[in-house]
């Protein structure tokens, strides 16, 4: 055996990298690049579908003939279009500040410009919103003058529901049947206007009897004469000056019909007059 020219290993560490040792449970895996699309987000607050409302004087009659695709209502053709919800969407599509901006455009009547800022999208939110509140507001302040009186007078006081349905027939009826008999006088003078656009049209025109109405709760009849008037002329000259421009393709018989148009505003103003700015206390 020989000595010295070996160095015995036993008990030392060895140092340096150790290699490593493949495992044979080890399954790597791979994933694949995914195919994602980002669609960008619809504009907040307005409906999206396959309807839109109509752009020409008959376009009413087409919205109810062609069905929305896309959706559940679409299982309805023709006229029967009228009876469903999908019918009526696209003239509810509109925010507050659409309504804010069009209430604003009918107090200022002598700008003569709402036509065409709601050519593209005339809707029947507003118009029903504000024959409604025309109703509470004549029904409220009628009843409330008439209690306060009958209370001063030491009088036993009944609420009387005919304020109520007579003045919801009255706004109701009105915004309804005329705009109906305009658009037939002027499909038979080959001036044809929406009738949606109609609707809206007087809706908005009978705003300003809201104000009115309100201050109709003075116990002063000259005073009431006044504001019944302003009020009536501001409307009038609202629907004449609006629908001037597009009848005076009606021929040399236009006048005629904006005149009719402005004295039956302004007879719908001596009506109210009569039968709702007459409390007295």
């Amino acid at each position: 055996m020989m000595s010295g020219n070996y160095t015995s290993i036993d008990n030392q560490k060895v140092s340096g990298p150790v290699p490593s040792v493949p495992d044979p449970d080890h399954i790597s895996v791979k994933f694949a690049e995914s195919n994602l699309q980002t669609f960008p987000p619809s504009e907040h607050g307005k409906i999206s579908g396959g309807s839109y409302p109509p752009r020409d004087a008959d376009g009413i009659a087409d919205t109810f003939s062609k069905p929305v695709s896309g959706s559940e209502e679409s299982q309805h053709g023709g006229w029967l279009r009228m009876f469903t919800v999908a019918a009526y969407k696209p003239y509810f599509d509109v925010d507050t500040t659409d309504v804010l901006e069009r209430i604003r455009d009918s107090l200022f009547p002598f700008r003569g410009t709402f036509s065409e800022k709601t050519a593209e999208n005339p809707d029947l939110y507003g118009p029903f919103w504000i024959c409604t509140t025309l109703i509470f507001v004549a029904a409220s302040i009628g009843t409330f003058v008439t209690y306060i009186s009958h209370k001063l007078q030491n009088k036993e006081w009944d609420y009387d529901i005919n304020l109520v349905t007579w003045s919801a027939g009255v706004f109701y009826g009105y915004v309804t049947i005329v705009p109906l008999g305009l658009y037939v006088i002027l499909k038979y003078f080959s001036a044809p206007s929406g009738l949606v656009q109609l609707f809206c049209l007087y809706g908005y025109s009978l705003f300003i009897f809201i104000p009115a109405l309100c201050l109709s709760i003075i116990p002063l009849e000259i005073f009431r004469w006044v504001i019944a008037g302003v009020a009536g002329f501001m409307s009038a000259t609202f629907l004449a000056l609006n629908l001037r421009a597009h009848i005076k393709s009606a021929g040399e018989r236009w006048f005629l019909i904006v005149a009719s148009i402005f004295l039956l505003q302004l007879a719908l103003s001596v009506v109210l007059k009569l039968y709702l700015f007459t409390v007295s206390v």
